[in-house]
């Protein structure tokens, strides 16, 4: 399947879902905004609605998603969330299928669908291997192979889950950027994903309830570049 738009690994994805409001997110994505260009590594700032528009308007660098979005067409919907609204607003991706909001299948391939229309990338989630197998075979732009129990509690997936999802969608669609993810907490956490074989990994809780935001940030992109590097054999970076 040919993409409008793809992006390039490594990359990396921050959801304050409903931790942070207002210019908290604003703060947040500023931040990451900079570390982003600190490491030439693309983010995923994937921002509750409300944000959406000033976070497009304050950033530089990093990839505004919405968190969900409808299938709707303009029109007729109170309280649905309108793609066309989303893209308006500054979003250039969304989210979908994640364990807080998980979709029927049915509602999944209609959502794509929309996404692709209106040349909106797209994230979805996947849980256990039958899941991640059978979201490939709709071919998003990238997945998110996270273990649900893990999401939130500081523990990161068994690297031997990392090989495996890495290995299970590629073998379906190699196209697909990788994203594994569930307890990421630290650069360390970071650096082992990436290290087996995903494209990509991001974390929530794991930088909105950190002491320091901006630093765990900082930490956690400066592991994921210099993984990244050292998976592909380039010596001038490295993870202290």
């Amino acid at each position: 399947m040919t993409r409008k738009r793809k992006l390039e690994p490594p990359f990396f994805e921050i959801g304050p879902k409903n931790y942070l409001y207002g210019d908290q997110i604003v703060e947040l994505a500023r931040m990451a905004d900079e570390a982003a260009e600190k490491y030439d590594v693309r983010v995923i700032f994937t921002t509750p609605y409300a944000n959406i528009e000033k976070v497009a308007a304050t950033v530089k660098h990093i990839q505004v998603f919405a968190p969900h979005m409808d299938a709707i067409p303009v029109g007729r919907g109170l309280a649905n969330i309108l793609p066309e609204s989303l893209k308006a607003a500054g979003a250039v991706g969304v989210m979908l299928n994640h364990a807080e909001f998980p979709l029927s299948t049915s509602t999944l391939v209609h959502t794509l669908k929309r996404a692709r229309e209106l040349d909106l990338m797209s994230i979805v989630c996947s849980d256990s291997m039958y899941e991640m197998q059978a979201v490939a075979q709709l071919h998003p732009d990238m997945m998110i192979a996270e273990p649900a129990e893990l999401i939130g509690t500081g523990e990161a997936a068994d690297l031997s889950y990392v090989s495996k999802a890495c290995e299970t969608i590629a073998q379906i669609d190699p196209d697909i950027g990788i994203l594994v993810g569930g307890g990421i907490s630290s650069g360390d956490d970071v650096y082992r994903i990436i290290m087996n074989g995903a494209d990509a990994t991001g974390s929530s809780s794991g930088i909105v309830k950190a002491g320091d935001p901006g630093s765990m940030i900082d930490e956690m992109l400066s592991a994921l570049r210099a993984a990244w590097d050292e998976r592909h054999g380039f010596r001038g970076n490295r993870y202290a």
